[in-house]
């Protein structure tokens, strides 16, 4: 996952979840209660300000080693942070929403998830690849054989 921090002056600063070391995550579960690292992921895909809050300083403190959870914080949060999902999210996401789908028969669960996909997506054109490569390119928006 991607958070971006926009700072006051627009300057975006963008960090993966794939940098943090295993002990940077193991600082961000110990600075959200133990939270477990699953549950930090799901939380972030909701746009947790906390969990965004908590990634972001576990990235400030490779610069800032005695930086504090506590005291650290981020005023205008809704407005400077934010998270987004890269291709391998998308896949995960997509191939339980497929082996769901298709034991039930219908591209009607994963239609419906699309929307909220495409727009948690750091890249857009990742969901169109994904369904390809699922086998389900026909769920693309605008292609003619599009299905609901």
């Amino acid at each position: 996952m991607i958070i971006t921090y926009t700072d006051a002056n627009g300057i975006e600063e963008r960090y993966s979840t794939d940098d943090l070391s295993a002990k940077e995550a193991a600082a961000v579960e110990d600075a959200l209660d133990g939270t477990p690292w699953r549950a930090i992921e799901d939380r972030l895909r909701g746009q947790s300000p906390t969990a965004m809050c908590a990634v972001l300083w576990a990235f400030r403190r490779r610069g800032e080693p005695g930086l504090v959870f506590g005291e650290f914080d981020v005023p205008g949060w809704k407005r400077r942070l934010k998270v987004r999902i890269e291709r391998a999210e998308i896949d995960d996401v997509l191939g339980s929403l497929v082996a769901e789908a298709l034991a039930n028969s219908e591209d009607a669960a994963i239609d419906a998830m699309l929307p909220h996909l495409r727009k948690l997506a750091e890249d857009q054109a990742d969901v169109d690849a994904a369904l390809d490569a699922l086998g389900k390119g026909h769920l693309v928006a605008g292609r003619e054989d599009s299905a609901a």
